[in-house]
């Protein structure tokens, strides 16, 4: 019988009071302004002319050493007023004679040049001439000011780091966890000043499977957040899984290392590195990489810049710190002596047996677990309680569940005819010059390889159309012979639409790998730049051939997957998406049907063909839009806009650099239609277009940026992101004026548009203000409406779980969930279904210990290989809403909850459809390169963090980062200053 819960919990704390107040006692170093001139002189000597010199002491290497060699000090990002702290009851980590002699070697290491050494020796006895003194503070940990306007906790910049570590050193005095299996033992990971909270992993844990055993922790992380409007900060616990690497490769004899990728190694030493400290009880921590030896013309593997010991050459060691290649050679060795060191596994290694996440019932029992930690000043929040607004929080049309078999032809007429209905006003607003008198006309491009896929997309095309007849007959000759401008043309006519599919076979070299340098040797940026745009060119000339129509059109491209070419790189998905563009179609991507290994995707060929199908017509405007129902509790008309601010920085992991704003409107066409227009913002026009319009316009800014500037643009990041900002809010003001005509609801995405709207971060909200400008906030326009929506990533919202009233298994219920208040609330949480591919995913499942299983719960089974996937948990925050006018803020985060409930899509989205519609325009701006992820319980790993993955096929050739708003990478130090009060 399905439970019905009334509310959910979340793995969140908060203070009982504002002004509840907690001293921490520590012992504290400043970093000596009377250095920095001195530091600063010896970076910059000798820099050549016009080389930007450095503004800030680079520290990061010292960090680096301390986090391996003195793992209990606190790292503070600087300036603040202490740069590091320990806790007053703990033994000094870092003695005066090894802190002296850390500073000099770090100086050596910081201009190691022989022309040098009389400067350094100058800048070394300056600095012994003044050495840093600890010093005992005192440090507020929980009670912290709000903003003056909106009323927001403002947690102070120490309490991020300090108030966490407080909270895990509780949770460590414990004691081990017991469960049904034994204990964990965990232990606390050494936190830098761009790291977010505090961690706690435990011991590893054995898994053996066949003539093999994998290896697994469990990790919590706590991280300090703020809620829009609320005086309280909250505490996050966030549970996860961590797997580590222990498979070496045949060829190398090592663990893989993904190339410019730094993998994180945890350390466990026997005793101090470093003579006269003390052995800590935490863990230690440092970096490998694998990177190309110019000099040697090959691969090579180490610790990042040559490690910590790269600083202490000279220095004797307690005990040896260990060798990169030792532990990449016998990772399994060094994990099971107690986690002597233990390589963090990424997604890049290949598969691993344990499967990520944990689910809902075991994250409360380890919630209930910590919370026998909290002080009295602390308590865990209180639980979320069912809207009461409406029984359902379905859009009205959504489809039925449970359809009968027999009832099933029926259901899919129905929904064939929905297609039908939307493709025929979507052609006829692409095509307004089009004869009245005659049918819309939706015409499409297969553009296929095998003879598989393309029976199979035909098919598709009329199963998803509910389509009559076989459109036409060809022989196989006449396929083969198709080209461009003379393709093999099916037709079909229906009341509503005439559908038109051109099949040409992808020839002319198209599909196949971009010509770069062969795999195992290194690929420039201008190389790929290069391969890029020759194919792009090539791809634009052989289409443009078939197209003669203004109207933007589809092309359905069968392409092998990203695995199957040389290297990722080689993928031409890319640089065919912004040829096409160029041509006039957007595109859509199915993978080659084959077998290898254990991947086939020959049987599932016919879902993946309807699937993209199905998304590639959303990319022309042909949709179904969930209507709310919600009748005079929203204002009549009332239309959805939505902004995603595209970005992303070239570091050394990413060749691509792109910055662009987008922003869509979605006009439904009256109730009961499920019918509605998408448009997409055109900053030169200044006008609303098509959305495909929008798509194919956004190609032209995909450049690849000039190699050692930002947008094309010379200078730093900082001048680079001060321009990047007033662009943004200049866009703002001219869309924004754009919108007055007609009650419009505008959605923004928190973590992807704060960087640049910076008005969107807690500490800066008003309620029922906006500010897009330097000019101050002012009310929003009569016809406006502001909410901004945050997901899972960077845990800036709980996990959760549905509190089972049975006192049974606490579940995954789906409803929008609001604080138990007054009703005076603006915030509120939405949480969607669990999606079918997840089924196995037992709420009750343990990756501890073995359970009870089956469908009379007569196996017995641990849950080590099932994916801990729950959906995530998104906050919805009405920032501003029209109350004197009859706004009520929780219809219209009821009405946001139901945007991510489409009824043309197989599963519920991450987040609101106008918003996913932003963020797809991105596929047009950069590569959908997937990112490999290290098992960090982040976003995108840790399945229960976000609901990134529930985006379906097609949409699912969006890399789940970038459908997460997770392609936005801004720089670690600008983000963590520009957006403290969300962190």
């Amino acid at each position: 019988m399905p439970v019905n819960y009334d509310s959910i919990r979340t793995a969140s704390w908060q203070p009982v009071l504002p002004d509840a107040t907690v001293v921490g006692r520590y012992r504290a170093l400043r970093f000596p302004e009377n250095w920095r001139d001195a530091i600063l002189a010896l970076c910059n000597l000798g820099r050549p002319e016009g080389a930007e010199l450095y503004r800030t002491v680079p520290t990061y290497r010292f960090e680096q050493v301390i986090q391996a060699f003195a793992p209990d000090l606190l790292v503070l990002p600087r300036p603040s007023e202490h740069w590091l702290y320990v806790p007053e009851e703990v033994a000094d980590p870092l003695p005066d004679p090894a802190f002296r002699a850390l500073l000099d070697r770090w100086l050596g290491d910081l201009r190691p040049e022989p022309e040098h050494r009389a400067f350094l020796k100058d800048v070394r006895a300056e600095l012994a001439a003044s050495p840093p003194i600890w010093e005992p503070v005192e440090a507020e940990l929980l009670r912290c000011p709000t903003t003056p306007v909106g009323g927001t906790a403002a947690p102070l910049s120490h309490q991020f780091p300090l108030s966490t570590d407080w909270l895990a050193r509780r949770v460590l005095a414990l004691g081990p966890y017991e469960h049904a299996a034994g204990r964990l033992h965990f232990r606390a990971v050494p936190r830098g000043p761009r790291d977010k909270g505090a961690e706690l992993v435990s011991q590893p844990l054995p898994a053996p499977s066949g003539t093999r055993t994998w290896w697994y922790s469990v990790v919590l992380n706590i991280t300090l957040h703020t809620v829009p409007f609320d005086p309280l900060p909250r505490f996050h616990l966030n549970f996860g899984i961590r797997r580590w690497a222990t498979r070496v490769s045949s060829a190398t004899g090592r663990v893989h290392l993904p190339y410019r990728r730094r993998t994180t190694v945890l350390l466990r030493p026997r005793v101090p590195y470093l003579p006269g400290a003390p052995l800590s009880e935490r863990y230690a921590l440092a970096k490998v990489e694998r990177r190309w030896d110019k000099e040697r013309g090959e691969w090579s593997t180490g610790w990042v810049n040559g490690g910590p010991t790269g600083i202490l050459r000279g220095i004797s060691l307690a005990e040896p710190f260990p060798g990169a290649d030792d532990i990449l050679s016998n990772p399994e060795e060094w994990l099971d002596q107690g986690l002597r060191a233990g390589i963090v596994y990424s997604t890049a290694m290949g598969g691993h047996q344990i499967k990520a996440g944990l689910m809902s019932h075991q994250r409360s029992e380890l919630t209930e677990w910590a919370e026998q930690a909290l002080p009295p000043e602390v308590l865990a929040t209180s639980a979320l309680v069912r809207t009461r607004r409406v029984r359902s929080a379905k859009p009205l049309n959504a489809p039925p569940t449970g359809v009968k078999k027999g009832d099933k032809p029926e259901e899919d007429a129905r929904r064939a005819e929905e297609r039908r209905v939307g493709a025929a006003f979507a052609m006829s607003w692409l095509t307004p010059e089009a004869d009245p008198g005659t049918l819309p006309t939706l015409e499409a491009r297969l553009l296929w390889q095998t003879r598989e896929l393309r029976e199979a997309a035909v098919t598709g095309l009329v199963e998803r159309l509910g389509l009559k007849g076989e459109g036409g007959v060809f022989t196989e000759a006449q396929y083969e012979a198709a080209r461009p401008g003379d393709p093999v043309t099916l037709e079909w006519r229906s009341a509503e639409l005439t559908v038109r599919l051109r099949c040409v076979k992808l020839t002319a070299g198209l599909g196949e790998g971009l010509a770069l340098p062969p795999k195992g040797k290194p690929r420039t940026s201008s190389a790929i730049g290069a391969a890029v745009r020759d194919r792009r060119t090539s791809a634009r000339s052989w289409l443009a051939d078939d197209i003669t129509g203004p109207a933007p059109t589809l092309a359905l491209v069968e392409l092998d997957r990203r695995a199957d070419f040389e290297t990722g790189d080689h993928d031409p998905k890319f640089a065919l998406r912004l040829g096409f563009a160029d041509a006039g179609a957007v595109t859509q991507f199915v993978t080659v049907p084959k077998k290898a290994g254990r991947y086939d995707s020959v049987k599932t060929v016919d879902h993946r063909v309807s699937m993209a199908w199905d998304d590639g017509l959303r990319q022309l405007g042909i949709r179904v839009h969930p209507e709310h129902g919600l009748g005079e509790k929203l204002p009549v008309g009332l239309r959805y806009a939505a902004i995603w601010l595209v970005r992303k920085n070239r570091t050394v992991r990413n060749r691509w650099a792109a910055y662009v704003p987008i922003a869509v409107l979605v006009t439904p066409q009256g109730l009961g239609s499920g019918i509605a227009s998408v448009q997409g913002w055109d900053p030169e026009a200044n006008a609303w277009i098509p959305y495909p319009a929008l798509l194919l316009k956004l190609t032209r800014l995909a450049e690849v940026a000039v190699p050692g500037t930002e947008n094309g643009e010379p200078g730093s990041y900082y001048r680079a992101m001060d321009k990047q900002r007033r662009d943004t809010e200049e866009w703002l003001q001219k869309m924004l004026r754009s919108l007055r005509g007609a009650p419009t609801l505008l959605l923004a995405h928190g973590q992807n548009a704060r960087s640049h709207w910076t008005w969107l971060q807690d500490g800066h909200v008003e309620p029922d203000r906006i500010r897009d400008g330097h000019a101050p906030a002012r009310r929003l326009h009569p016809n406006l409406r502001l909410v901004r929506v945050r997901t899972a990533q960077g845990r800036e919202t709980p996990q959760w779980w549905g509190v089972n009233p049975k006192d049974e298994a606490n579940g995954l219920p789906s409803h929008l969930w609001v604080p138990q208040c007054d009703g005076a609330s603006r915030v509120f949480y939405s949480t969607t279904p669990k999606p079918a591919q997840f089924r196995t995913s037992a709420i009750e499942a343990d990756k501890l210990a073995p359970r009870r299983a089956g469908e009379h719960k007569g196996d017995t089974r641990i849950d080590t290989n099932i994916p801990g996937w729950n959906p995530g948990l998104v906050e919805i925050a009405v920032l501003g809403c029209q109350q004197d006018d009859g706004d009520d803020p929780e219809s219209l985060a009821l009405a946001v909850h139901q945007l991510r409930q489409p009824p043309d899509y197989p599963q519920a989205l991450a987040l609101p459809l106008p918003l996913h519609l932003a963020g797809l325009g991105q596929e047009y701006v950069l590569p959908t390169l997937a990112e490999e992820v290290e098992d960090e319980a982040s976003a995108v790993e840790d399945p229960q963090s976000t609901d990134a993955e529930v985006i379906p096929a097609g949409d699912g050739a969006l890399d789940p980062a970038m459908a997460a708003g997770l392609f936005t990478e801004p720089d670690p130090e600008e983000d963590r200053q520009a957006s403290l009060p969300d962190v």
